[in-house]
C-alpha cells in the first residue's frame, strides 16, 4: 500500500522518476521518464537499468551494470552523491543526464526502494564542451605563438596605416573587406602587408598579427 502511494508521489514529479528493488529491477517509470528516455513503463518494468539506460560516466566509464554499487551502498546510512551520467534513449541518442538518488524504506524497514530522479543536462554539457575546446585553443595558440615567434627580435616602427590593417585583420575581417573600409585597392593592401613583414620580420599575414598582439601594438 505504501508503494503505492510512493508510486503515485513519483508520477507527480516533474523530473524523470524511477525505481528498482534490492535486485535491481525497476519497480515503478513515472510519465516524465517516459518523455525523457522514450522508453514506456510497460517496456521498463521488472527489467534493470543497465539494459534500458546503458548508462556512462563523464569519463566513459560504464555505470549501469549488473551488481550496481549504487544499490549496495544503498543499505547504509551514507548519503548517495548526484552523478552525472550518459544514457540510451529510445530514439537511439545519447542523452546526458543528472542523477540524483533517495532511498525508500517501508514502516518495518524490512523492504527497500532505491529512487532516482534524472534531469537532462545536455544543453550544460556542450556549453562545457564549448568553453573547454577554446580553451585549448587558446592554450595552442599561445603556445604557436610562443615557439614559433621571436619574441626579443627588435622590429622596425610600423605606421599608423600598417597597425591599422594588423587590427583589422586581428578582427577577423578579409582582405577585400579590409581594402574597402581603407579606400585602398588590393595591391596596395598587398603593398602594406610586405612592408608590415619586413618589419615584424615575419613571414605571413597570421604570424604578423600574432607577433603584433604579442608585442601589444594592436
Amino acid at each position: 500500500m505504501l508503494e503505492n502511494e510512493l508510486f503515485a508521489f513519483l508520477d507527480a514529479t516533474a523530473d524523470a522518476a524511477f525505481s528498482v528493488n534490492e535486485q535491481g529491477a525497476i519497480q515503478s517509470w513515472n510519465n516524465a521518464a517516459e518523455r525523457l528516455f522514450g522508453y514506456s513503463s510497460s517496456e521498463t518494468l521488472g527489467k534493470s537499468c543497465y539494459e534500458i539506460l546503458h548508462g556512462c560516466g563523464v569519463l566513459g566509464t560504464q555505470v549501469c551494470h549488473e551488481g550496481c554499487s549504487i544499490l549496495e551502498c544503498s543499505g547504509g546510512e551514507t548519503e548517495i552523491p548526484n552523478f552525472d551520467m550518459q544514457v540510451s534513449v529510445r530514439s537511439g541518442n545519447r542523452l546526458w543526464v543528472n542523477i540524483s538518488t533517495i532511498v525508500w524504506r517501508n514502516a518495518r524497514n524490512q523492504h527497500r526502494l532505491v529512487v532516482h530522479l534524472a534531469r537532462d543536462i545536455s544543453r550544460q554539457k556542450k556549453v562545457e564542451q564549448a568553453t573547454e575546446e577554446m580553451l585549448q585553443a587558446s592554450r595552442l595558440l599561445h603556445k604557436a605563438a610562443t615557439e614559433i615567434l621571436p619574441a626579443a627580435s627588435p622590429v622596425v616602427q610600423l605606421s599608423e596605416q600598417e597597425l591599422h590593417v594588423l587590427k583589422l585583420f586581428s578582427e577577423g575581417k578579409n582582405s577585400p573587406e579590409i581594402a574597402k573600409k581603407l579606400g585602398i585597392s588590393l595591391q596596395t593592401l598587398r603593398n602594406h602587408l610586405h612592408h608590415i613583414n619586413q618589419k615584424l620580420r615575419t613571414h605571413n599575414r597570421l604570424e604578423a598579427v600574432m607577433h603584433a598582439i604579442q608585442r601589444n601594438l594592436i
